[in-house]
């Protein structure tokens, strides 16, 4: 039955499927990721900038982000209000946002609107409203943001986190930076950190809807002409710490206590086994209800409402990490549970029926991920980004059908490193 599904999935996506192409601006090479999709009357499409994420804004915290939301201020020539209303008045969407490893415009509009849409992305990237009024308005909503968030114990416990476990990293730093940042910013700043960035040579085209290849080809190539050729941006890996360590954070107004912990994870962007760490996650804590972590700290000893943990791996930092809430006099018991069960995992792995389980979810699930023109055109972006052939994903789900309970847990005894574990607590 799993064979069958692999099958139909591959015939469908055989069918219906993103691909791979290059188009040359300016003597530079940029991949090309397409799919036509008709069903809807609908084009949309990102220009993602790599190597302009918040790791590549230097000793600015938060330079990247105010980038982005300087860009959705709109142009020169219209100012914010007016490039505003000249998007609103034919429903076409266009904004910037920047990540990690990224910086991403889209534009998505109605098949008839394209055109304008085009017209008006090109003239907020010729001309892009980089002005002091500007600035000092998104200057004042970044740092109201930063006050919301140190109200929110969670977000303060998962910035703890990563500032503990990549301490001396830039990914110790909120992508959004700290008030002390973001008052440093300059209208020069940003100005270089676009002009820097958002060249051709970082960029990476994704495109689809009701648009022909070659009509998607022409249009976007006059669109990055505006841009510069620039220099590709050097790719970068940050380990997190091995030794584990403990920050304590106290809130007076906290009723629980939020204990985020993380470990490294020996694992890099693109590695073959990645579809073991899948499953093995998948077991010990992505799957909330049924994973490991939920049924010894929630349903066994009512320690917590729930409780997560994920591997994120990406080519500038791989680490394992996870969340639960607790009521305060239980902070303790929570955390040696967290560290029982983890150990248990890596020493005794998992039995046959969790890996059955696991199977047929991420099995069964998978037409669910592939169901969106947006889905499918993410799931070729990243087997690109990752540096996978393209529909290595359908070839992981036949790595998954066949694996078996010992290759699973060799795979988790291999990592005993998730065991070395650093706190980031918010309590009273």
């Amino acid at each position: 039955m799993n064979r069958l599904l692999v099958t139909i999935l591959f015939l469908g996506q055989l069918a219906m499927a993103s691909t791979l192409d290059f188009i040359e601006v300016k003597g530079v090479k940029i991949p090309f990721i397409f799919e036509e999709e008709k069903r809807l009357p609908i084009v949309s499409v990102q220009i993602i900038f790599t190597g302009s994420g918040s790791i590549d804004e230097g000793k600015i915290g938060g330079l990247a982000k105010c980038t982005a939301k300087m860009l959705n201020e709109g142009s020169l020539k219209k100012g914010a209000v007016g490039f505003a209303d000249a998007l609103d008045a034919r429903a076409i969407q266009l904004s910037a946002t920047a990540g990690n490893e990224t910086f991403v415009i889209e534009l998505g509009t109605l098949k008839e609107e394209f055109d304008q849409g085009l017209s008006l992305l090109d003239e907020q990237l010729r001309e892009p409203n980089f002005t002091s009024k500007s600035l000092d308005k998104v200057k004042t909503m970044t740092l109201s943001e930063i006050s919301r968030k140190e109200a929110d114990f969670d977000s303060v416990a998962s910035d703890e986190l990563k500032a503990v476990v990549f301490e001396g990293t830039p990914i110790a730093i909120p992508n959004i930076g700290t008030k002390k940042s973001i008052h440093k910013i300059t209208l020069e700043d940003v100005r270089k950190f676009a002009s820097s960035h958002l060249v051709l040579s970082n960029a990476l085209i994704v495109i689809g809807g009701d648009i022909s290849v070659d009509q998607a080809k022409q249009k976007v190539s006059t669109l990055l002409a505006s841009l510069s050729a620039g220099k590709r941006g050097g790719e970068r890996h940050y380990d997190p710490r091995t030794t584990p360590k403990e920050s304590l954070l106290k809130r007076p107004n906290t009723e629980q206590a939020y204990l985020y912990f993380g470990s490294p994870f020996d694992m890099r962007e693109g590695d073959l086994e990645y579809y073991k760490a899948r499953v093995a996650m998948f077991i010990l804590g992505t799957s909330g209800f049924g994973s490991r972590l939920m049924e010894e700290i929630r349903v066994k000893r009512g320690l917590a409402y729930s409780a997560y943990s994920r591997l994120s791996v990406a080519k500038t930092h791989t680490y394992f990490s996870g969340y639960l809430q607790t009521k305060l006099e239980s902070q303790a018991e929570a955390k040696k549970t967290v560290v029982e069960v983890i150990d248990t995992f890596v020493r005794d792995g998992v039995t046959q029926n969790e890996l059955d389980q696991a199977r047929k979810f991420l099995l069964g699930s998978e037409p669910l991920r592939v169901e969106t023109l947006s889905q499918r055109l993410g799931r070729t972006f990243s087997e690109y980004y990752q540096g996978k052939p393209l529909g290595y994903t359908l070839q992981e789900l036949e790595l998954i059908r066949g694996l078996t309970l010992d290759e699973l847990n060799d795979f988790i005894k291999r990592h005993g490193e998730i065991r070395n574990l650093s706190y980031a607590i918010v309590t009273k």
